[in-house]
């Protein structure tokens, strides 16, 4: 589609492999998971007893006290996240005219789990022990309110809570609005803090989280043939997007270029992926022609990639079908066995770290892929590759069969 072109000029994370841009691209160079034994509650109850937790995380090392204390922990991720995000990009309030600035973030729980924490506080002690912050804390758009507040941000502030793949989902909505001329700039991503005692266990119950408690670092697995479930975590991460010309004469260092986004849903299943694969690939053509770029162009794929029996074979039959021949070859990763499956956050940390990989000309490998899965015949790196792909892909696929992919420039 005709429009302006979109730079991604910064780069915001919070994440259990690492802060910041810097941080974020150093934890994936490690290729370390940093998956392990829960301690932020009692999960003796559960089949699954490990998760992904930011233990070096303190609001207050960036917010001031009294903000910190009114933020939960998704909102306090967020604009966290957004300000390094905004420092990274270099951005200042001359830049840019706040009332043609947006926010677009993504989360499929938002504060359910400060919810869970009041609600236990509620029935111990009485609607004193309650938060007054509660009603402004739990619902979807908080991360994007607080962060509009936070930056001083006027146009629109866009949440939105489809599932695993609403931070794929915000990048791509704020990539239209600004080549769409809506807005000239935009922070964009995805926050999720799920882990509270509740919110984890329902997942347990379905069934779709790792077992495998005795070995919390190889329990996330992307495409490998042992992987039973994903591995819960928590992350935020955040990119600023502006128009090219306005980032080009502002002297920014533009990271990649975002081009191209798709949507789709299965319309299947509540959890279990459309196993042929066939709507996943039509958001991959989608977003490829939203893009004008041929299957053939895709240098690089950050694979969804959750670690679950279902979902990586569903996505590498999508893959084939939308990448045809050239999915055989094309580079694939996922780095989910890194820092685990941040629910509406994994496809904005996604996004963030294939930027970098475009940046630095450097291909994550998959973390803890031992065997690959012979139902996933696809070209799954396992260590990082050095390579300058014209461009790449990211893929989220989410509950409810929620489908994003989007399409960057080196």
């Amino acid at each position: 589609m005709a429009g302006h072109r979109v730079a991604i000029t910064g780069i915001g994370a919070v994440t259990p492999i690492g802060h910041g841009a810097q941080g974020l691209w150093d934890g994936v160079l490690a290729n370390r998971s940093a998956v392990r034994a829960i301690d932020r509650f009692d999960a003796t109850p559960f089949p699954s007893r490990i998760a992904a937790q930011i233990d070096d995380f303190d609001a207050a090392d960036h917010l001031d006290a009294r903000r910190a204390r009114r933020l939960d922990r998704f909102s306090q991720l967020a604009v966290v996240a957004a300000r390094m995000a905004a420092d990274d990009g270099c951005w200042s309030k001359a830049d840019h005219d706040s009332a043609r600035i947006g926010v677009w973030i993504g989360s499929a729980l938002g504060g359910v789990a400060f919810g869970e924490a009041q609600h236990a506080a509620y029935v111990e002690r009485g609607i004193r022990a309650v938060s007054p912050t509660l009603a402004t804390a739990v619902f979807g758009g908080a991360a994007a309110s607080n962060v509009a507040i936070d930056q001083g941000i006027h146009g629109p502030a866009i949440g939105n809570a489809n599932s695993c793949a609403s931070g794929a989902t915000a990048i791509g909505q704020a990539f239209h609005a600004i080549r769409a001329g809506i807005v000239d700039a935009a922070i964009t991503g995805g926050a999720e803090a799920p882990l509270a005692p509740l919110t984890f266990g329902a997942f347990a119950m379905i069934g779709v989280l790792s077992t495998r408690n005795d070995d919390p670092g190889t329990a996330s697995r992307p495409f490998d043939a042992g992987r039973d479930g994903f591995v819960m975590g928590e992350a935020a991460a955040m990119l600023t997007l502006e128009r090219w010309d306005r980032a080009e004469a502002r002297g920014a260092r533009i990271l990649a270029e975002l081009a191209g986004f798709g949507a789709s849903t299965d319309a299947h299943h509540p959890t279990a992926p459309l196993p042929s694969g066939a709507i996943a690939a039509a958001a991959i053509t989608s977003a490829l022609a939203d893009a004008g770029v041929a299957p053939e162009e895709i240098g690089y794929v950050n694979a969804h990639g959750s670690s679950t029996p279902l979902n990586e074979v569903a996505e590498a039959r999508a893959l084939h079908l939308a990448l045809a021949a050239h999915a055989a070859t094309v580079p694939v990763s996922g780095t989910k066995g890194l820092y685990g499956h941040a629910l509406g956050a994994s496809g904005a940390v996604e996004a963030a770290i294939t930027a970098l990989a475009l940046h630095h000309g450097l291909l994550p490998g998959t973390c803890n892929l031992a065997t690959l899965d012979e139902a996933c015949d696809l070209n799954v790196l396992t260590s990082a590759t050095a390579a300058t792909p014209e461009a790449a892909l990211s893929t989220s696929f989410g509950f409810g069969g929620l489908n994003a992919a989007l399409v960057l420039r080196g």
